[in-house]
Parts: structure tokens; C-alpha cells; sequence
């Protein structure tokens, strides 16, 4: 079946799924394939359930009734998506970077949604399927989209952009991110680099840290706007201290079509100095799109993270900074910094090993290891058997259920707890004992 014939199809049933679970009336379930799943096998049961179609690349199904039969479903619906993005012709902003894209999706997104109708990637379904799935969910209201993309290998981020075709993009950082994919700094650079390369081929405009030597490297002299601790920022910042942990600002904002700037003084519900270059990075865009700058400074102070992402909690016995959704070498060096520098009294750190970093794995352990060493804490404890050669330095487990079982014979009181690591540590198996 051709796109087009597809896409008319798509109009008249706009609700894709690919969990037969999942599947409503009147959508269209597209049977994706994988290592460990066979979405073909659950194709009737998506029709049976109510879906319109079911698209498939199982020859065997080709003549049953709401079967749609293609060379490859994921190819299908990449193109699906990718002809769909075509007929919206909105602006559409690319983020990628090896920390805060996520944080940085959602502050964009409240900001954005200030003055247009937006559809944001949900979460961080930031791959081959998340992001034709994000660019599916746009109606033909949408005015904005926001497209957060992940990658592991190098070509990841060149394969989205063919997709959803950003006109802006934004690259927050580059570090040691996936280096089991990459291989190197220098292997994240050059994929991280292939939104760059996209917009500038393409005529696109990136929002770019201007204090950040290496994403300033990366540029390949495409349209900019910027944004910075610099005065000649389009976008210009003063982090503040915070006694209470919550990161706090003075932004000035100057829209392109403004008569001056504009000086914001922001307090957000975000942890941690780091998120600084993430809150300029949607004040940046919110003012590009001349999205009023109290509207802003409104909608950066509502925002509240979740899903163990720079979080407070304050419990019975403990503060509570929760940050383990997801840990690199990047992000876990600036999360201990930052907390190092902080005033809490009693500081406790519970950081879980880096997973994806390869044949890398001892050595930035090690240097997380040194790193800590080179501050004082009330308490260190480390997850992982990477942490292992720390034994003789830290408190180390196994798993988070040895870690809990210690807690729960050696609790804490009046503490404030950094818990960071990997997701699939499951650090936060600890919280009921903080």
C-alpha cells in the first residue's frame, strides 16, 4: 500500500497504537517486530479489540480482514510519521544531548504551550519508535512540536532527523553518554552533531549554549540564537544561590521582535545548578516564538519534575533528592558537584553503578570513586558491582535489596540523600527507607 492511500486511512482513524493491549476503537495498530516479540501474532487480537487496521509484514495475513500488509512495519511507520510531518508544516524542535534533553523537553514544552497548541515526545520515547509515535500524536490544531531524540549508536540521531525533519534543534550538552554505543567523547560528539549537520542542510535555526566550547565546536555556521551567562546572549543568565536546593535565576530575555529586554527573576521547582543551562535553553525558545516573557517566567516556575528526575522530597526522617532515572559519567560528576557544594547539613550519597559505559566501565567508576573521595560526607554507599574495588574506601552492595536491608537495620535520620544511578539499579527501591 502506498503512503499516501496509508495516510488517508490515518485521517480518518488518527490513533496509532502498537500494544494490542492498548488498543482502542477506531485506531490503527501497526504489529512491530523485535528481538524478543512478534506483533503479528497479536494483530487479530488488536482488530478483535476494536482497532480499524492492523498493519503487518506476516504474508500468511495478508488476506484476513483489516490487515494491511507491508514489506516492514517499522518502516511503514516511520514514513507514516515522516509524510504526516510534511502535511502539518509547523515548527518542529529537535532536542538531543547526553544530559537534561529530557528536563529540557519538558521546560520547552510548558513554555511553548504559553501561546500555542503543542504535542511534546511523552516521557522519553526518544527513539526509532518513540519519535514516530510523538510525531503521529500531532492533530491537525497542533501548532508546536517537540521532539526529544535519544541515541546509543552513531547514526541514531542522522536516522530521526530524516524522520521528523526538525527546523530547530537544540543539542544540550555532549558527554560520556552511552559509550558502549559510541565509543568515545568524540564518537558522542559526531552523533549528537548530526542534528547540527541536519539544520544546517536544511536551512534550520539551533538554540546554542554559548558557554559550551565543545557544542560550539560542533556548529557548522548554520542560524543561531543564544543563550548563556553572556550579556551578548539572546538569551543571558545569572544562576543564584539557593539555601533550600531549588535552582533560582535571573533571566533577561529579549524576543526578536521586542522593544528591549526583559529581566525575569525565577525560582523553579528544579535541583541542582546543573539544570541552569536547561532552564535558559526554554526561555531562549519561548522567546524566539515571542512567547510573553511573564508568561515564561509562569510557566518555568509551575513546571514540577517527576519520574525520579531532580527531585525533593521531604520525608519523616530524611530529605530526599531523588536523580535516579538515569545515570552517565556526565551527569553523575555534576549531580555529586553539585551536591558537594550545596549547604545541607549531613549529606549522603547512595549512587547505584553507570550501566552502557562498555570497556569503560572500571576506570569512570574509579574516577566516581576519586571524585567523591575528594569531598567529606555523613555517609557514602555505592550499588553495583562496578563499585566493588571501593570496598575498602565505601559502603558497598551488591543490589539495591542489600542496600535496603542495611538501611532497614542502620537507618537514617536528618540527612539529606543524593540517590543517583542507572535505572536499571532500581535505586529507588530504597525510598520506603529514607
Amino acid at each position: 500500500m502506498e503512503i499516501s492511500t496509508l495516510y488517508s486511512l490515518f485521517l480518518k482513524y488518527p490513533s496509532v497504537c502498537t500494544d494490542s493491549r492498548k488498543a482502542q476503537a477506531g485506531s490503527i495498530f501497526f504489529a512491530l517486530c523485535g528481538e524478543s516479540f512478534n506483533g503479528n501474532l497479536y494483530a487479530q487480537t488488536a482488530l478483535d479489540a476494536g482497532c480499524a487496521y492492523a498493519v503487518v509484514d506476516d504474508e500468511t495475513l495478508a488476506e484476513n480482514k483489516g490487515m494491511i500488509l507491508v514489506p516492514n512495519v517499522l518502516t511503514c511507520l516511520q514514513e507514516l510519521a515522516q509524510y504526516h510531518r510534511r502535511m502539518l508544516n509547523i515548527p518542529v524542535l529537535a532536542i538531543t544531548g547526553s544530559n537534561g534533553k529530557t528536563t529540557t523537553k519538558e521546560l520547552v514544552r510548558e513554555v511553548v504551550a504559553k501561546k500555542f497548541e503543542v504535542v511534546a515526545t511523552v516521557g522519553n520515547l526518544n527513539n526509532h519508535i518513540g519519535v514516530p509515535l510523538t510525531l503521529l500524536s500531532a492533530k491537525a490544531s497542533t501548532e508546536f512540536l517537540v521532539v526529544e531524540m535519544g541515541a546509543n549508536h552513531p547514526n541514531d540521531i542522522a536516522e530521526l532527523c530524516a524522520i521528523a525533519e526538525p527546523n530547530f534543534g537544540i543539542v544540550t550538552n555532549v558527554g560520556k553518554a552511552h559509550l558502549e554505543g559510541f565509543g568515545s567523547l568524540e564518537g558522542v560528539m559526531r552523533a549528537k552533531g548530526k542534528l547540527f549537520e541536519w539544520l544546517f542542510d536544511h536551512d534550520g535555526l539551533a538554540f546554542v549554549n554559548l558557554d559550551n566550547e565543545l557544542i560550539l565546536s560542533m556548529l557548522m555556521h548554520q542560524k543561531t540564537s543564544g543563550y548563556g551567562v553572556s550579556d551578548s546572549a539572546d538569551c543571558s543568565g545569572v544562576l543564584l544561590d539557593s539555601a533550600d536546593g531549588y535552582l533560582a535565576a535571573h533571566v533577561i530575555v529579549r524576543a526578536p521582535n521586542a522593544p528591549s529586554a526583559e529581566l525575569l527573576d525565577i525560582q523553579t521547582a528544579l535541583v541542582g545548578g546543573y539544570n541552569f543551562e536547561n532552564l535558559l535553553a526554554a526561555c531562549a525558545v519561548g522567546s524566539f516564538f515571542d512567547v510573553p516573557p511573564r508568561a515564561i517566567k509562569e510557566a518555568v516556575e509551575a513546571y514540577r519534575p517527576s519520574n525520579n528526575r531532580s527531585q525533593i522530597e521531604v520525608t519523616a526522617k530524611n530529605r530526599v533528592i531523588k536523580d535516579a532515572y538515569n545515570a552517565n559519567p556526565s551527569s553523575m560528576r555534576l549531580a555529586i558537584e553539585n551536591f558537594a557544594k550545596s549547604s545541607f547539613a549531613n549529606k549522603v550519597l547512595i549512587l547505584g553503578e553507570m550501566r552502557e559505559v562498555g570497556d569503560f566501565k572500571a576506570r569512570e567508576h574509579s574516577e566516581i570513586m576519586d571524585l567523591i573521595a575528594s569531598y567529606e560526607w555523613y555517609a557514602v554507599f555505592l550499588v553495583g558491582e562496578s563499585y566493588g574495588q571501593g570496598s575498602d574506601r565505601f559502603v558497598c552492595f551488591e543490589n539495591t535489596p542489600a542496600l535496603v536491608g542495611y538501611l532497614q537495620t542502620k537507618p537514617l535520620e536528618a540527612c539529606t540523600v543524593l540517590v543517583k544511578g542507572s535505572r536499571g539499579v532500581k535505586l529507588e527501591l530504597c525510598y520506603p527507607e529514607l
